[in-house]
Order: structure tokens, then C-alpha cells, then sequence
């Protein structure tokens, strides 16, 4: 019993220990609680410590090659020889760091995913277009490497080449890689039906065929190392219009990427020679391509990828790649007859003046050669 003010009114016995208070009961029991282990910080792992620094590390390098190989300058000869990789070669390792990443939690996985992301995009190549609008006559271009020396070892080979042009059915096509074929009359029975109502010119490696009217083809010097070269340079009339037309062909990165690898002499110093040569090339074109004085087209095998200095070259001089320009996707065009199997680098290109228009561009198929064509409609305007 207690009393009126919550007193009891019977004395406390001597020695005895006054009531604690409420908070003071409750301060103690929360002290001897034991503390919930979560609530403890606990050291990292050693194998998270490791898979954050493969994740650090793996960025480090993915960002340091897509720009390396935006902004490589001609000095750079070696990083060009990551652009003939196949692209699992970089996709693949940008994967695994996203597994690396995975135990680590949320944030380490969003930073992993920009290895892929960057790998998909910039490292592979990717063109996000749009084509142009407006009005103008339209040309429907096609520039393929025919690779004639393998057409012509098989019954079959022209026929193949002659349904792939038949097929995109262009009003231009430039041919490179057709040395076997000598003349507009030597055109094998196949060819001479799928570019049956065009005028044609031949000229050594290459094959210019068109429904418009045709002037003043001749070639141009592109020599290379004491090599002699060329490239062919047309007046092309379009509904009254004039175009400067170039198709070439740069000297190829296979002997180099042997050389490269150990498969053929000459080591890295071939592949830097290799590199200096296709340079060479691009800097005669693009000396040619100054001096046009009506719109300009270039299409060929350049034998080089699009960020690479070998087109950008031609590129400063007020040209824009069709494709890129136009398409949503890589637009590969050369490696579905090598060992991967599939088709992962674009070498051929049409390149334009900012004077004409891309109302579309595509890769054709793989079966006539080892080069897909590419095709493109042009706007040609007054």
C-alpha cells in the first residue's frame, strides 16, 4: 500500500537500497541486451576486396580502349590492330565483370554495366542514324567488293555475285576486286544480265556500271611504298546534276595482321608498315577529293574501320559516311568467310557530301563474296 503521494508508509529498513527509477530500469536492461550482430561492422571479405579492384580495373581499361580507338591519331599505328578483333573479344570479358560485380551488390552492378554498354556501342561499332528528308531525284548506289579471282574457281560464282546486284537492283554500282574481268565485252554471260541497261567502264581492279550517263573516268594515283595504285574518279549526271565519283580500294591489313601474330615475317614493324601504307592511300584520295568541285561520292573497300585515321582522313574533307549517317544497327560487312563464322567488321563504305542526301543504307548479303555490299539511297538535289 502506498501512500497519497505514491509513498510507501512503511520505513525502509536500515542499509537497505532505495528503489531505482523507471528510466534508470530500463537504461540498465538495454546495456545488457546483447547487440544484434547486423548491427556490427564486419570486414570485407578478401575475395569482395578482389572483385571490386577486377571490376576498377576492367573499367579502367574498356574506357581507355573506346578511347583510344575514338580518337587514335596516325601516330597510333599499334592500337589499330584491336580494330580487326572480333567483337566477343570485347563483349565477353564486359560480361564477366558484371558477374565479378554480382556479390557486391547493387551499385557495383550498375557501374559493371557500363563495361557492356560500352563494349555494344563504341567497341563494336554501333551507328544510330537518321535518314534525311526532303525531295530530289534518288540514286540508289551499291559498292561491292566481288573478290572475281574466287568467282571465277567456282561453276557458280558469277551467278551468285549477278543475283546479289539483281537483287538491290542499283542504279550506280562500283565493283573493286575485279581484276578477272578485263573489259566491259569479257563481263562473265551472269553480270552482263544483271547490268544489262547500264553503261559500264572497266578499269583494271574496278567496274563502274551505271543507268545515268558516265564522263571523264580515268584513274588516280594512290601508290603506296614504290607500289603502284589506283583509284577511279567519274563524272557521274544525275537529273542534270554533276557528282564527283571515287571508288577505291586500299592496299589490305591481312598481310600485317599475320605479320602481327607471328603467321608471317616481319612482326609488328609489317603491321606498322602495313598501317603507313593504307595512310598513304587515304591521304592521295583525299587530295583527289579536295579539288571535286560538284557533289562527291566515295565507296570502296577502304579496308579500314570508320574511327579509324584512314577514313577519318577522308572524312575531314567534308564527306560523311552513309551508313552512320542514316541506319540504326553495325552494318559489319567483311568476316562471315573467316574462322568466327560471322560477319564483324565494316571496311566498305560509301562516303558523301554534306550536298547529298541518305535516305537509307544497308549491308547486302553473304553469299556472292566475302565482302557484303553495301547500298544506299542517295538524294541528289539541284
Amino acid at each position: 500500500m502506498h501512500g497519497r503521494h505514491g509513498r510507501s508508509p512503511f520505513p525502509q529498513p536500515q542499509g537497505a537500497v532505495p528503489p531505482k527509477s523507471r528510466e534508470e530500469v530500463h537504461e540498465n536492461r538495454r546495456r545488457r541486451r546483447p547487440r544484434s550482430p547486423a548491427l556490427v561492422p564486419q570486414p570485407r571479405p578478401r575475395l569482395h576486396r578482389l572483385l571490386a579492384a577486377a571490376v576498377v580495373v576492367g573499367l579502367v581499361l574498356v574506357l581507355a580502349l573506346a578511347l583510344c580507338l575514338r580518337f587514335g591519331s596516325d601516330e597510333m599505328w599499334w592500337i589499330e590492330i584491336v580494330r580487326y578483333v572480333p567483337f566477343p573479344a570485347y563483349l565477353v570479358p564486359a560480361l564477366l565483370l558484371v558477374a565479378c560485380a554480382w556479390p557486391l551488390g547493387w551499385r557495383w552492378r550498375a557501374l559493371a554495366l557500363v563495361a557492356p554498354v560500352l563494349a555494344a556501342t563504341d567497341l563494336m561499332g554501333l551507328a544510330v542514324g537518321s535518314p534525311d528528308a526532303g525531295g530530289g531525284a534518288r540514286l540508289r548506289f551499291m559498292t561491292y567488293n566481288i573478290k572475281s579471282y574466287l568467282a571465277r574457281k567456282t561453276p557458280d560464282g558469277y551467278a551468285k555475285l549477278a543475283w546479289e546486284i539483281a537483287g538491290h537492283d542499283p542504279d550506280v554500282i562500283v565493283m573493286q576486286d575485279a581484276a578477272s574481268i578485263e573489259s566491259a565485252e569479257q563481263l562473265p554471260a551472269p553480270m552482263a544480265a544483271a547490268l544489262k541497261g547500264r553503261q559500264v567502264y572497266v578499269q583494271d581492279q574496278y567496274i563502274v556500271a551505271s543507268r545515268y550517263p558516265l564522263s571523264h573516268c580515268a584513274p588516280g594515283n594512290m601508290s603506296f611504298s614504290g607500289q603502284e595504285d589506283n583509284f577511279i574518279h567519274c563524272t557521274l549526271s544525275v537529273a542534270g546534276n554533276d557528282i564527283d565519283l571515287f571508288t577505291a580500294h586500299f592496299v589490305s591489313p591481312r598481310d600485317g595482321l599475320n605479320a602481327a601474330r607471328g603467321r608471317a615475317t616481319g612482326g609488328l614493324r609489317e603491321w606498322e608498315t602495313n598501317f603507313s601504307d593504307r595512310m598513304a592511300q587515304s591521304i592521295q584520295l583525299s587530295a583527289a577529293v579536295a579539288k571535286a568541285t560538284h557533289p562527291v561520292i566515295v565507296a570502296g573497300d577502304l579496308n579500314a574501320d570508320e574511327r579509324s585515321p584512314v577514313v577519318r582522313r577522308l572524312l575531314a574533307t567534308g564527306l560523311r559516311d552513309a551508313y552512320s549517317s542514316a541506319a540504326v544497327g553495325y552494318g559489319y560487312t567483311i568476316g562471315h568467310d573467316l574462322r568466327p563464322g560471322f560477319s564483324f567488321l565494316r571496311i566498305d563504305h560509301v562516303l558523301v557530301g554534306r550536298d547529298l542526301g541518305v535516305a537509307g543504307c544497308q549491308p547486302g548479303g553473304r553469299e556472292g563474296s566475302e565482302h557484303r555490299p553495301v547500298i544506299c539511297n542517295l538524294l541528289v538535289t539541284p
